[in-house]
């Protein structure tokens, strides 16, 4: 039977994040990586860039949660990010993976079908990338998707299936599918746009998502959670933005700010039918 989730759901994993304080590993990419650190302050984590062969996998079973950011995946880091990952799953310590522009580049593709087979607990990307690391597509262009979430739907269900992972799809309507024989389906109806004029406003979620997992077993919630809360805070920093400049560091203070009440009263969460992604009926709460 599938799991209910609710806004007040996603509002308790907010606070464990805030009381529990994560201590998430990054190994993400070039451009984004001062960004992403500033996220996780914010939420309430704590970040560490240990991104070098040898003491990524040192440090793996020592976080919290791990993210692998293939954005700019050098050589050094691609070893750095193998080892990580078979840490973090000898060790239990869940891990995202976040394919950034797979599909057209070669490189980067090939490394991720490896990671993908190495038990992340969350992959996280635009449709176009979970298309093309589904082997459904040819990727984007660049990091910019060029298919909707709905169209990567049977995509992110298939790829869900074969690793085990919660798969998010972002978008305009945020998609998480649930692993293996759950029929999940959530999508998430929060966000602005602006978010997409931020360099890091994308890998910076998957971080956000490694931090909600540290604090439940349950990915498809950790997913729901972090999308929610962090696109909650874009739409009230957006409110007070004039334009990509002020929204950035707004957006820094609304995550730091935003409160697991304004989460349960704002989260716009559905269940959607996994098949044609219309609103379905929500099953009884699990016991």
């Amino acid at each position: 039977m599938a799991i209910r989730y609710t806004p007040e759901d996603c509002a308790r994993l907010l606070e464990a994040v805030r009381t529990r304080q994560p201590l998430i590993q990054c190994l993400t990419n070039a451009v984004v990586t001062n960004f992403t650190a500033n996220v996780l302050l914010a939420v309430g984590a704590a970040p560490a860039m240990v991104d070098i062969p040898g003491e990524a996998a040192e440090f793996a079973p020592v976080a919290s949660g791990v993210l692998v950011n293939l954005g700019t995946p050098a050589a050094s880091q691609r070893t750095a990010m193998l080892e990580a990952a078979g840490a973090a799953r000898a060790a239990g310590t869940p891990w995202v993976l976040d394919p950034v522009a797979v599909g057209a580049l070669s490189v980067r593709t090939a490394a991720a079908q490896e990671l993908a087979g190495m038990g992340p607990a969350i992959i996280r990307g635009n449709a176009s990338e979970i298309l093309a690391l589904a082997g459904s597509g040819a990727g984007g262009r660049g990091v910019d998707a060029t298919d909707s979430p709905a169209a990567a739907a049977g995509a992110a269900r298939q790829l869900a299936g074969d690793t085990g992972a919660a798969v998010a799809v972002s978008g305009a309507r945020d998609l998480v599918f649930g692993p293996g024989g759950l029929r999940t389906c959530l999508g998430i109806d929060n966000g602005d746009v602006l978010l997409t004029r931020v360099t890091g406003g994308g890998c910076a979620l998957g971080a956000v998502m490694a931090a909600f997992s540290a604090v439940t077993s349950d990915a498809v919630l950790a997913a729901a959670a972090a999308t929610g809360t962090y696109t909650v805070a874009a739409e009230r920093a957006a409110r007070l933005a004039s334009g990509p400049g002020s929204f950035a560091p707004a957006f820094l203070d609304e995550l730091a700010s935003v409160t697991p009440a304004d989460i349960a009263a704002s989260l716009r969460l559905a269940a959607l039918d996994p098949d044609g992604l219309e609103q379905a009926p929500q099953p009884e709460a699990a016991r």
